[in-house]
């Protein structure tokens, strides 16, 4: 008996890595509770909806193989990606599955026959599916619909920072 409490604690903890919200997590387009069949036992693994978002973008590998619900990631979620594609750099990291982007640009000042410099910020949802993105990486969005009162953009693909590879340094796995 203490056996079976300890396997099904096992499989409980596995399942609540992925569950950290107070609502219960999971795709809408997957339906979870398929009738078990018990002369056949194959170990099947669990549906996921991933999807190819098109323009050239290849999926990550962590959106197929990973075990994060997200309904804001393009790849896995309820979100498609249209109109403009853009790319800035990493500026802060400090919210929740969102960044901030800095898009740096030249403007021409006709009266003195110069530029100036200027810049926007641009707040773009990050998916889970991205792992290892650092402040300084190049990055980038896709234009979608508004996900929330700033957040109007994806993150469609991540490049490291020119440099970050020259560095000795301890880095994760």
């Amino acid at each position: 008996m203490a056996e079976q409490g300890g396997q099904k604690h096992q499989k409980v903890s596995q399942f609540a890595a992925e569950q950290t919200e107070r609502a219960y997590q999971k795709q809408p387009t997957v339906f979870q509770n398929k009738k078990r069949v018990l002369a056949v036992s194959s170990k099947k693994k669990d549906q996921r909806l991933v999807r190819n978002i098109g323009l050239g973008f290849k999926t990550p590998r962590e959106a197929v193989e990973g075990a994060y619900i997200d309904k804001k990631c393009p790849f896995t979620g309820n979100v498609h990606i249209r109109g403009r594609i853009l790319s800035g750099i990493v500026t802060k990291m400090k919210m929740q599955r969102t960044i901030v982007i800095r898009r740096d640009y030249l403007h021409y000042i006709t009266k003195y026959n110069r530029f100036e410099k200027r810049h926007k910020n641009i707040s773009a949802h990050i998916s889970p599916c991205f792992r290892d993105v650092t402040l300084g990486d190049i990055v980038t969005v896709g234009e979608c619909r508004p996900l929330s009162k700033t957040v109007r953009f994806n993150v469609c693909k991540v490049s490291k920072a020119p440099g970050s590879e020259k560095k000795k340094a301890f880095q994760k796995f």
